[in-house]
């Protein structure tokens, strides 16, 4: 079968493929129930589907027979061309996972978004690696120190609103760290037993949970009722439960006020942060408009 071939095939049968692909390339494993649980579909149809792909894909996986489970080969090379986005809504949000194809718009629908070079086989070894609880050697370009080679232990991915992120054990500086996707240049798997202090449950910033409460900011806002209305606030406040280590950048996004007497100026602050004493010790602070310790 030729990849000419998906044009006759039923839309629901190319969405079972790409599933399966995504599933293949990025979690780098998938089990035949995958597709009946997914799909709602029988398992001798499930069976079907997984031998189209080997025909569209003859060298793209293997069968592990003892742990029973399909898995990447070394020579997989992908079927369908699926967008960075789509990718990274799939990873996130796990819907949207049907074949690639250009929609049509309902309405008329523009974005603001910088394009960004993602490479998709770089972010597929994070992704099974983040699956397999596994570390990576990944070359990294930093803004203070260049371009430079390091291990991490990659446990989740992170959307700070302008860019994505891995949150990762870094073995060079002991800390749990954020890596900016499009800043990694390369990316392999690194054998070996990952360390307890490495794990995602030791990183103190990711598991504390801070409860904020934003306000309109009392000094720019002449009509606090709109912003209560824009954010959705109860009794005039918008209360909401973030990850420490998501904090900054939620402020540093939506602009909101840090300082302790709501002092900054400027008609991009509508919001202000009113319990800052809830964020003591939240280390990426830094980025917030007029925090200090």
């Amino acid at each position: 079968m030729s990849s000419d071939q998906l044009s006759v095939m039923t839309q629901s049968q190319r969405d079972r493929l790409a599933f399966l692909e995504l599933r293949l390339r990025f979690v780098g494993e998938f089990r035949r129930q995958d597709l009946v649980e997914r799909f709602g579909i029988q398992a001798a149809a499930a069976t079907r589907d997984i031998g189209q792909y080997k025909e569209l894909g003859p060298r793209n996986l293997d069968y592990d027979t003892k742990r029973k489970v399909y898995v990447r080969a070394d020579w997989f090379r992908p079927v369908f061309d699926f967008a960075a986005s789509r990718v990274l809504t799939w990873l996130s949000q796990g819907f949207g996972d049907g074949e690639p194809m250009r929609v049509r718009q309902l309405v008329a629908c523009e974005g603001s978004e910088l394009s960004t070079n993602l490479d998709l086989e770089m972010l597929s070894v994070l992704t099974r690696a983040i699956h397999k609880k596994a570390a990576v050697e990944i070359s990294y370009r930093a803004l203070s120190s260049g371009l430079t080679t390091r291990e991490i232990v990659p446990f989740a991915l992170a959307d700070n609103g302008q860019r994505w992120h891995v949150r990762a054990f870094d073995r060079r500086s002991g800390d749990f760290r954020d890596f900016v996707l499009t800043r990694i240049a390369d990316a392999r798997s690194v054998a070996g037993v990952v360390q307890e202090h490495e794990t995602s449950d030791q990183d103190i910033q990711w598991n504390r949970i801070a409860e904020i409460e934003l306000v309109p900011h009392p000094a720019n806002v002449q009509h606090p009722d709109t912003i209560e209305a824009e954010y959705g606030m109860e009794n005039g406040a918008l209360r909401m439960r973030v990850r420490a280590a998501m904090a900054g950048y939620l402020m540093r996004r939506w602009n909101v006020d840090c300082t302790e007497d709501h002092s900054l100026k400027g008609a991009e602050y509508h919001l202000w942060l009113r319990n800052r004493q809830a964020l003591y010790g939240v280390t990426n602070l830094v980025l917030a408009p007029g925090y200090e310790v």
